[in-house]
């Protein structure tokens, strides 16, 4: 995938709850309830440039929006259904506003769809999940229910630009390739996620962190900034800065991308503890960057217990996830490098060829080679980053 960082946003009616953007469906709430939010929703404070400004400085590439989640409530002017935007105090397009804005900004923009539809009369589908049971007067029908997922797919197709990716959500457990074939055909460069109607072009893994080296298949993962939810959330419980670089690294590392999401608030905003999280990621993330393109060391020269490896040219990055000390050694390299330098910082770090007390080999009863050791880390001053050595050889 060309873009490898990205800011996911969930946002809807569902941010006046402050409770999370699966609010009617994990609540229970009658749909005739909980259309009155719509009443309720003016964002008179949203300002897409501030959203696509924020994900710049973090190092982002792209924006993936919440067109539609599964209350049905559509963040854009559809002609078919009267439960969006326009119909809110505010009346104003916001998928729009922001698609105006990633186009001044350079920002690529990608659309999420979610198949589940707590509001459409003929949306509900046994097969899947995160189904609200059917409400007096709905009459369930898929082949109904995809007429009208196609026909808002063409409005978000035709009308906002070019679409860098589709992001479906909840695998409906139908298969139907016509639909993701009549998507490429309004969007011929775009790529589709595997959770639609067919397999898709890319996997999803969301808030995991897979095992093994390196993906087989392209991969885009996503996790929030918050734990309990990926929508606007009062008094969240943010993941720490470590957790978050750990398994961006981790994904990073092995070829992935990277959906980073927030939830903007009722009233448009990007609020402070939100934007703080995504600012000091993001610190991170750039000064760092350069380390994830390349490939994995094919000799195993240097790789470490501690560390994976990245080989670019004459440039190997150890990215430290699992450092516990302040002290590296890679028992396999013998001659000096030409630099080392903390990529977090772009200081330069101690290093020598030695002989470590660790190096005895009590089977033989006698010291190992002399091995690259590097030293005087700085573990306990970068404890929320993930330590990223760069070695010039």
């Amino acid at each position: 995938m060309p873009h490898k960082f990205g800011m996911f946003i969930h946002w809807g009616i569902y941010a006046l709850s402050g409770f999370q953007e699966q609010y009617q469906f994990r609540m229970g709430i009658p749909r005739s309830e909980y259309i009155g939010l719509a009443d309720k929703f003016n964002p008179t404070r949203y300002d897409p440039d501030a959203w696509v400004r924020l994900a710049k400085e973090a190092g982002m590439s792209y924006i993936c929006f919440t067109a539609k989640h599964m209350d049905g409530f559509c963040m854009w002017n559809t002609a078919y259904t009267d439960f969006n935007i326009m119909n809110t105090p505010y009346k104003q397009d916001t998928l729009a506003m922001l698609a105006e804005a990633c186009a001044r900004h350079g920002m690529a923009l990608s659309i999420y769809y979610s198949l589940p539809d707590c509001h459409h009369p003929s949306a509900y589908n046994s097969l899947s999940t995160h189904q609200m049971q059917p409400e007096a007067g709905d009459i369930p029908d898929s082949v109904l229910y995809r007429q009208y997922v196609k026909n808002q797919i063409t409005e978000l197709m035709t009308g906002y630009g070019r679409i860098y990716t589709l992001f479906w959500d909840i695998p409906p457990k139908i298969n139907d390739p016509s639909i993701n074939a009549y998507v490429r055909s309004l969007q011929p460069d775009i790529l589709i996620n595997n959770r639609g109607y067919d397999k898709g072009d890319f996997a999803t893994p969301e808030r995991s962190v897979p095992g093994g080296d390196c993906f087989k298949e392209l991969t885009e993962a996503c996790q929030s900034v918050g734990k309990q939810s990926w929508g606007y959330r009062i008094d969240e419980d943010f993941y720490s800065d470590n957790f978050l670089c750990g398994s961006i690294d981790k994904i990073r590392t092995m070829g992935g991308s990277y959906l980073l999401n927030v939830g903007p608030g009722p009233d448009g905003r990007i609020t402070e503890p939100y934007a703080k999280k995504i600012r000091s990621v993001g610190s991170w993330y750039r000064r760092v960057e350069e380390s994830f393109e390349g490939d994995r060391d094919p000799r195993e020269l240097y790789r470490c217990p501690e560390a994976a490896t990245v080989v670019r040219g004459n440039a190997v990055y150890l990215h430290c996830g699992r450092l516990d000390s302040g002290g590296l050694s890679l028992k396999k390299v013998t001659s000096p490098p030409e630099s080392v330098i903390l990529l977090n910082t772009g200081e330069p770090l101690k290093y020598g060829i030695d002989i470590l007390p660790d190096d005895y080999d009590g089977d033989k009863s006698s010291m190992r080679a002399p091995s690259l050791h590097i030293y005087n880390i700085p573990v306990d001053k970068l404890s929320n980053e993930i330590i990223v050595i760069k070695i010039t050889v």
